[in-house]
């Protein structure tokens, strides 16, 4: 590899793994390695964890870390992406925890840090789904629902760094309790954690037939996005019904984005949109084109995500290259 070239490292820390990539100008993987993230060792054995993950993908890549120009990282929970702070990372443990400053000391590299949502949709507006758009919406479906904003090519983060929060917009008064505490959030109604619930509800206390208890392994407390598509693809009747009242509710938030935004794209990603498709994917596009003011919607695309589980890593290398512009 040639000397000159231009790399940063793209890091996606996650609650249950770290995973840290060597990416060059052209937004291509050249390198990368895994961890476990190991979280109750505590938040300095972690960062350790970080470091070395780093420092295998650079190795991995044939280069030194002189050559790294920058690090980004994608991180969980609510954080400040000026100083690089944890403010609050439940799935880790963490409470204030100075992240940018601490790798800065054990590895002597530019780092920059900012909410995993945010990266990832960083990545599909680079070059993922909204490459050659300047603004964009990113909404992220899995356990949870995340979203994030891109204004003119850039991460827009709000006054109080909390901008993008689309899961906690509240699309149905009075509606189920959501985890942040509220009621209706879309979260609480269309996240795979809501579908879980919904179907288990369902077929337990209704008594409703469905394939799903056989394509699960039998565990209706946690019910996999890949099972749920593959009951939509078997016709199962009540995984049907779920979904579209998911898709209903997504649809809703698309249209008061739209209404509020009018941004060029709206990039549908996440563990649930990846295993649904146009399954999940058209219903939403129905039902923001029902919910939608008249012509709010023309030339507003609605698409996928194409990065799937590389946005976090691209979209983190996204990241270091403009801050350290």
């Amino acid at each position: 590899m040639a000397a000159n070239d231009d790399y940063v490292v793209g890091v996606d820390m996650g609650g249950t793994k770290i995973l840290a990539a060597v990416i060059n100008a052209k937004g291509e993987i050249v390198q990368q390695a895994k961890k476990a993230t190991k979280p109750k060792k505590g938040a300095d054995a972690v960062i350790e964890r970080i470091a070395r993950c780093i420092r295998e993908a650079v190795d991995g890549a044939d280069l030194k870390p002189s050559q790294i120009r920058a690090i980004g990282i994608g991180s969980p929970g609510p954080l400040d992406p000026d100083t690089g702070i944890i403010i609050f990372a439940p799935n880790l443990g963490w409470s204030n925890v100075p992240l940018k400053a601490r790798l800065e000391a054990n590895l002597s590299i530019p780092t920059f840090v900012d909410n995993d949502v945010n990266v990832g949709t960083l990545g599909e507006y680079a070059f993922g789904a909204g490459q050659e758009t300047k603004n964009l919406v990113g909404i992220f479906v899995g356990t949870g629902i995340g979203g994030g904003i891109i204004l003119d090519g850039k991460l827009f983060h709000g006054i109080n760094k909390t901008a993008g929060e689309v899961g906690h917009m509240i699309v149905k008064a009075n509606g189920p309790r959501c985890g942040c505490g509220n009621f209706g959030c879309l979260e609480a109604v269309a996240s795979r954690t809501a579908m879980t619930r919904a179907l288990r509800k369902a077929i337990l206390k209704k008594g409703k037939k469905s394939v799903l208890t056989k394509l699960n392994g039998g565990n209706l407390d946690l019910i996999r996005s890949n099972a749920i598509a593959r009951a939509v693809t078997r016709g199962d009747k009540p995984t049907i019904k779920v979904v579209r009242r998911a898709a209903k509710y997504l649809g809703i938030s698309v249209a008061s984005i739209v209404h509020f935004l009018n941004p060029e794209m709206i990039v549908l990603g996440g563990g649930v949109v990846e295993a649904l498709g146009d399954s999940l994917l058209d219903p939403i596009r129905k039902a923001a084109a029902k919910y939608a003011l008249p012509a709010t919607m023309d030339s507003v695309q609605i698409v996928a995500a194409t990065l799937g589980d590389n946005a976090g890593v691209i979209g983190a290398s996204v990241l270091a290259r403009q801050r350290l512009l």
